[in-house]
């Protein structure tokens, strides 16, 4: 336990991260609602700005509490402490005070922290770098008391704004090429984004999954880097990787995805078998982390692009998965609403090919428009079995229409 002395003087001194110029306001801050009372839950990945944004959700509050539980000082932190924490709480803050919790994960036990606020009227925002806090430790709780929303890297749209720059091509190469991590935009520095993902797969997965090595949770997340897009089999990462069982690679996966590392997206099918048993691509979070960690000898801006794209639709709420018939046709993207077909520049040589797979993915079971994305086209393209537009990507991430 800690002492009240010792942790009054800790919390005295914290100060929720500063808002770094040039301020961009996320897009994600519009539909936060400004009082509930559920918990506001904000997830994703380390780095993404979590704990910038709950500072200027600060912003707007009277005398708010902020308490950093990843803070040095608040470890050994347990269960036990909460009384204190919560009798310091009502001490140093009005009782209509909100409540802002950084980084929770890491105190076992903190949902009936939540819980204990919320049923003391207070409005109540915590992060979490771990998507388990959507799921096993949220439900036990926290069950229908809870609002969860992703946090990411910077969109393209707001990465416009951090570099002041206008919508188009050039402007879409340099995100594709940057990413949207606010640390590395600040800074250049490709160390940065090496060096957090060697802290993702130490803290936020090794440490807390009790592995003693990392090695093959490295070795699988930079091979996904490397082939983002691409299905791929359990049997065949296991393999490749030389994993010592598809079990263990499976539970690799989850903690990758956990971490918000990457993301897998299955195959489109109505029969629930068939969509577990076929191979999922997978995405990862943010072109720079990738390409930082996974340097292409080529240009690689389809796959790049293709990421973008994915990272957009999941954003948005979407329900994403990829279809297609072997050596018949594919379609990247499909979603309730869109069949989406990604390429960097549409040609005569691969016009027929990316028709046929929008044209099909949009015939499945739903109701859906085929839709190709590219780097920087606009046409419209008159079959006998539908039209189909294509668009720019730059365009198409600013109007989602």
């Amino acid at each position: 336990m800690i002492l009240q002395n010792t942790l009054q003087e800790i919390l005295r001194k914290q100060q929720p991260a500063g808002v770094p110029a040039p301020e961009v306001r996320r897009t994600i801050a519009k539909v936060l609602p400004r009082r509930s009372t559920h918990a506001l839950v904000l997830t994703g990945v380390r780095r993404a700005g979590k704990s910038t944004l709950q500072a200027q959700l600060m912003k707007s509050r009277s005398r708010p509490f902020y308490c950093n539980l990843e803070d040095t000082r608040l470890f050994g932190m347990s269960a036990q402490d909460f009384p204190t924490l919560l009798a310091l709480i009502d001490s140093l803050v009005p009782k209509s005070a909100a409540v802002f919790l950084d980084e929770v994960q890491e105190i076992q036990g903190w949902q009936r922290l939540v819980r204990t606020l919320l049923d003391r009227g207070r409005t109540v925002c915590v992060t979490g770098s771990n998507a388990s806090l959507l799921g096993r430790e949220l439900g036990s709780k926290l069950t229908g008391r809870h609002l969860s929303f992703e946090v990411f890297p910077f969109s393209y749209a707001e990465y416009l704004e951090y570099r002041n720059c206008k919508p188009g091509a050039d402007s879409l190469r340099s995100y594709l090429d940057e990413g949207g991590f606010p640390a590395y935009l600040r800074e250049g520095n490709p160390a940065i984004l090496q060096e957090l993902l060697r802290d993702i797969v130490q803290r936020d997965i090794a440490v807390r999954r009790k592995l003693r090595e990392t090695r093959h949770v490295m070795n699988l997340a930079l091979y996904l880097f490397a082939n983002t897009g691409q299905p791929v089999s359990m049997q065949t990462l296991t393999k490749s990787l030389a994993i010592p069982t598809v079990q263990q690679t499976s539970r690799y996966l989850e903690y990758l995805a956990d971490a918000y590392v990457l993301f897998a997206v299955p195959k489109f099918s109505v029969s629930f078998k068939k969509r577990i048993v076929t191979p999922n691509k997978y995405y990862a979070v943010d072109n720079g982390l990738r390409r930082a960690n996974s340097p292409q000898l080529t240009s690689d801006l389809g796959h790049r692009l293709e990421n973008a794209v994915f990272l957009a639709l999941r954003r948005r709420g979407e329900s994403i998965a990829y279809a297609g018939e072997k050596d018949s046709w594919e379609c990247d993207f499909v979603t309730p609403t869109t069949a989406v077909q990604v390429c960097a520049n549409l040609t005569a040589h691969n016009q027929e090919r990316e028709v046929r797979g929008a044209l099909r993915a949009a015939a499945l079971p739903g109701n859906r428009r085929p839709l190709i994305l590219t780097l920087d086209q606009r046409d419209r393209i008159v079959t006998g079995a539908g039209t189909i537009d294509v668009r720019p990507v730059w365009e198409w991430m600013a109007d989602p229409r």
